[in-house]
């Protein structure tokens, strides 16, 4: 789906950059792997490592086995496959428990955080559309006792009073009904359900920023990250909206194979900053449940971009 176009809608403003983990990144390395680990070898870590640990294996070894009979260079031999075997751990094995710590910190976020969407849930639910709805049924039941009243004889002067009750539960009624229609779409927004790029559209038609579009989704992602990326793109122009003073915005999308990426651009005053408990630092949480990236560039007087990585699949 290929989408370009202006619509009406709402990014945050700041100065930091910030990334999620990208485990497919150089680490850090000793003097001594640099010198024996090409970079390269990073690009496909297990292959490399697996070549050096059969190597290293067959050279050591081989090296035991000339020094059993006495060739001294036997040694030297031993000394290359121990440096091959140091460099098969080091691209197979040593950045496993740093990763599982990743991972471990990763799971626990997204199972906070959504224990904490669901008391959020909850709590609206009781708080909102629930004492709504219980309004509604004390107003219709006293108007049913009125119209009672009106057909045993009694109550012809109650008539007036019956409607104003009628009346006003079927506001309540009206009003519970959006509630709990937000709520759901809070939850999952059936424009979902047409594509991300329909969502999009929708989404920057609602607001009263004028907004750009530049969409090219040949494919989809996965239901979770256009989920992520849609709410992601929610929150960024809403902030363009409440904060940037911006008087225009860019909304882009683009999927190539294995990354959906979104990018929100704005002409505001800039200089927004990721702060702890703050609208981006919630961006970035979410986003890095799926290893995904978030980069914000705004210097003061702007312009703002926030660019968004997600894997095509979660």
């Amino acid at each position: 789906m290929r989408v370009t176009g202006v619509a009406k809608a709402p990014q945050v403003t700041g100065g930091v950059s910030m990334r999620a983990p990208n485990y497919d990144a150089t680490p850090r390395r000793s003097l001594i792997m640099r010198i024996l680990v090409r970079p390269a070898a990073y690009r496909h870590p297990r292959a490399y490592g697996g070549v050096c640990l059969a190597a290293g294996l067959w050279v050591f070894f081989l090296g035991v086995i000339l020094c059993a009979y006495g060739f001294w260079w036997g040694s030297l031999m031993i000394a290359v496959g121990a440096l091959e075997l140091g460099v098969a751990y080091h691209l197979l094995v040593a950045p496993l428990p740093r990763r599982v710590r990743e991972l471990e910190q990763t799971r626990a976020r997204a199972v906070d955080d959504s224990a904490a969407r669901l008391r959020r849930i909850e709590r609206d639910l009781h708080d909102g559309a629930q004492a709504q709805m219980v309004a509604v049924a004390m107003k219709l039941g006293l108007a049913t006792k009125r119209l009672g009243g009106m057909i045993d004889g009694t109550g012809q002067a109650d008539l007036e009073r019956v409607l104003e009750l009628v009346v006003a539960a079927h506001r309540g009624a009206k009003d519970a009904i959006t509630e709990l229609r937000d709520l759901a779409r809070g939850i999952h927004p059936p424009v979902l359900d047409q594509g991300l790029g329909i969502a999009l559209t929708t989404l920057a038609a609602r607001g009263d920023l004028p907004v750009e579009l530049a969409i090219d989704l040949p494919e989809r992602p996965s239901a979770a990250i256009e989920t992520i990326a849609y709410f992601c793109a929610a929150e960024l122009l809403t902030n363009v909206a409440k904060h940037s003073g911006a008087r225009h915005a860019t909304l882009e999308a683009a999927h190539v194979r294995g990354l959906l990426r979104v990018r929100v651009s704005d002409d505001g005053c800039g200089g927004a900053r990721i702060e702890q408990r703050g609208g981006l630092a919630g961006l970035a949480e979410r986003i890095r449940t799926v290893d995904g990236r978030l980069q914000v560039s705004s210097p003061p007087g702007g312009p703002t971009a926030v660019t968004i990585e997600l894997p095509s699949h979660a």
